[in-house]
């Protein structure tokens, strides 16, 4: 079995400044970001509608409070309130849900949207195909922390490990790698290549939620269910909180497939 290699969260310290993993591999994302989107308001089908450059960075400040703010209150609301109320702002600890970042992200891009003008959906069929590297990155800083480890593994798989974090020795899932893989690389590649054609208004959009979702769905069966709940049940009708948060996330997404499918418009995504 392997053994979790119990990382130093903390990456560099300068004098009373700590610079943390976690943090870092935000800022790897967020840089992820900006590189790519760069690249696809060169495309035709959005260079055509007078994207620039200057329209990614505002994009990215809009997104990057977003993640942060919706993120956060989302791990709050549908996971655990932290012990001391003022450490909701501790978003360098860990403690962040994806589902409400993707939330706090879509209020953030709808509030971009209204300010420029132009459609909700061209907005977010802009950013979909770049955000699942940033997503790679989150995993990474998941897997540093020694955190949202997996469910108890058989011994004899190759990679179980041992994470001390569980407060037990049973060799585990390394679930944060499985997240890495799926949610991140392997949705990067499918989104970024039916992306690199023109498509109807809201089907990489949509395309990006079925995948996600599924994913997601996916690797919850090798992920440990939070139990943080107060004592509640971590497990409802046999699925963590998890997968019941990709249900409609998978359905608004097939609903958003048929609706971009089925109207009439210019293909541009």
């Amino acid at each position: 079995m392997l053994v979790h290699p119990q990382f130093d969260p903390i990456a560099l310290q300068l004098g009373p400044l700590a610079i943390r993993w976690y943090g870092l591999t935000y800022l790897v994302a967020f840089g992820l970001f900006l590189w790519l989107a760069a690249l696809r308001v060169k495309q035709p089908q959005f260079a055509s509608r007078g994207w620039t450059r200057r329209d990614v960075e505002d994009l990215l400040f809009f997104g990057v409070l977003g993640v942060i703010v919706g993120g956060r209150l989302g791990y709050v609301l549908f996971y655990v309130f932290p012990e001391n109320w003022y450490e909701v702002f501790f978003v360098w600890k860990g403690g962040m849900s994806f589902h409400g970042g993707l939330l706090g992200v879509l209020v953030a891009m709808a509030v971009f949207a209204a300010r420029r003008k132009r459609p909700f959906f061209e907005v977010t069929d802009l950013i979909a195909p770049c955000v699942p590297t940033g997503l790679a990155s989150g995993r990474i800083g998941n897997f540093i922390n020694g955190e949202l480890w997996g469910r108890v593994a058989d011994p004899s798989l190759p990679w179980a490990m041992v994470f001390p974090q569980s407060g037990t020795s049973d060799p585990r899932h390394p679930s944060q790698l499985y997240q890495f893989a799926l949610e991140g690389l392997l949705l990067f590649v499918v989104l970024w290549w039916f992306a690199r054609k023109p498509r109807p208004t809201g089907q990489v959009s949509g395309l990006f939620l079925i995948g996600y979702g599924t994913f997601r769905f996916i690797v919850e069966y090798f992920r440990e269910p939070d139990r943080e709940l107060g004592g509640m049940s971590a497990l409802v009708l046999g699925l963590s909180r998890g997968q019941w948060l990709c249900v409609p996330m998978v359905l608004a997404g097939i609903a958003l497939w048929w609706w971009a499918s089925h109207k009439k418009q210019a293909a541009i995504a």
